[in-house]
């Protein structure tokens, strides 16, 4: 009988362990489609502001980020930058990210 009792507890520390390495693999997987699907809705917004794609900024980048899997959370575009903020759901939570895309700062004139 102490065998049995050691077998199911063994059992149950793996199972507690492999759900518990399978949350983190995922939570780290969403964390990075939504860093990606952030990159390149800004990248989209910021195309769009500069003209070389035509249409709205944030619409742009709302198609990009629906592409990737993502929910635009926030967009701002103005002179040449964007900033976006997106979301990806992952058990019911949620991973954000948040990405500008646009020249480097201080390169481009304001007057």
């Amino acid at each position: 009988m102490p065998g049995a009792i050691l077998v199911v507890g063994s059992i149950v520390v793996c199972s507690t362990l492999t759900i518990g390495l399978a949350a983190t693999g995922g939570a780290a997987v969403a964390a990075r489609r939504a860093a990606g699907a952030a990159d390149n809705a800004a990248i989209a917004a910021a195309d769009t502001v500069s003209g070389a794609l035509s249409g709205e900024p944030c619409e742009r980048a709302t198609e990009v980020a629906e592409a990737s899997g993502a929910r635009l959370a926030a967009c701002e575009a103005e002179d040449l930058e964007a900033f976006v903020t997106v979301e990806v759901s992952f058990a019911g939570l949620a991973a954000t990210a948040r990405a500008r895309a646009g020249p480097p700062r201080g390169s481009v004139d304001s007057g």
